[in-house]
């Protein structure tokens, strides 16, 4: 089993590819680095190769697709992530790793948010996308995170084997970071430098599509894991809107059509919300039991690591 993996998606980065296999072989030469080509046009898997990288390819689009394929293909103990744009300085690796291999995080984040992101960073829409999927993460989810879309991470091995990608795209970073807050990993934050890409290099990211797939994810994450509050939140809203059309039709002049119209509404917010409540109190039962079998399976895993 190779102790640190060093992981690098890549689609089209051959500006930049080859400095960065060149910083981590200079920070962690005793770590294994793979670059994973995401169905390049250019020559990034031929450079990554001439660097001394293990290449691979995966040629379905997407980077959950990339990440999905690096999590099952690999064994190691510390794995290290980090985009192949060259925006992140190597040297956040070794401390990264230190914490991942005493035990002290099953996940560290590179915080970029709180050093230079904002500078260098020149699509001001990703500024505030980034600033409003923290802050919806942490509303929701009772966090208190600093960065959710770095793309400069660090992982054990307990973490890796046990996530499963169902995402395809550039959401990754939010579901594995609702993943990891759902199961109760243990993540650490370390405050990262970040550059902007350098002139020629293009950022993959689609301000607009790709947003609304992760705003979208957030939503998706949220009521599978905490499904009692959002379905008791649809039934309450079902409730208030039959209040508010039952005072209304009190208010209403002797309307037969009008009344009928607002009484069927009125008993359809009714069953909306009755059975919006139960919908809750099932899923909450089923996800606890979910949970439980997660760990389960967690605790098996990792009596397979010492053993």
């Amino acid at each position: 089993m190779v102790k640190t993996a060093i992981l690098v998606p890549c689609y089209n980065e051959e500006l930049t590819i080859g400095r960065v296999i060149q910083d981590f072989q200079q920070v962690l030469p005793h770590a294994q680095i793979y670059v994973y080509d995401n169905n390049s046009t250019d020559k990034t898997a031929q450079i990554a190769k001439e660097a001394g990288a293990i290449v691979r390819h995966e040629y379905k689009q997407g980077k959950g697709n990339v990440v999905r394929s690096m999590f099952r293909d690999i064994d190691a103990d510390c794995y290290i992530m980090v985009d192949g744009d060259n925006t992140y300085p190597a040297s956040f690796a070794p401390e990264f790793e230190r914490l991942i291999l005493e035990g002290k995080a099953d996940m560290v984040v590179g915080d970029r948010l709180s050093s230079s992101y904002f500078k260098e960073n020149k699509r001001k829409f990703h500024n505030s996308g980034n600033c409003l999927v923290r802050d919806m993460i942490n509303f929701l989810f009772h966090s208190n995170l600093k960065d959710i879309m770095t793309g400069a991470r660090a992982f054990n091995r307990a973490f890796v084997k046990s996530y499963p990608v169902t995402c395809k795209g550039f959401e990754i970073e939010t579901e594995m970071t609702t993943f990891a807050l759902e199961h109760n990993f243990h993540i650490v934050e370390r405050p990262i430098a970040y550059r902007d890409r350098p002139s020629g290099s293009v950022s993959k990211l689609n301000t607009v599509s790709d947003g609304i797939k992760i705003l979208s994810t957030i939503g998706k994450r949220f009521a599978e894991t905490k499904p009692g509050i959002c379905f008791s939140a649809i039934s309450a809203a079902a409730f208030t809107v039959c209040a508010a059309t039952v005072r209304s039709l009190r208010k209403d002049e002797l309307n037969v059509k009008s009344h009928l119209g607002k009484a069927a509404v009125a008993i359809g917010c009714v069953l909306v919300g009755v059975v919006s409540f139960w919908v809750g109190i099932v899923l909450s039962i089923w996800y606890r039991q979910k949970k439980r079998e997660f760990e389960h399976t967690l605790s098996l895993l990792q009596k397979d690591e010492m053993a």
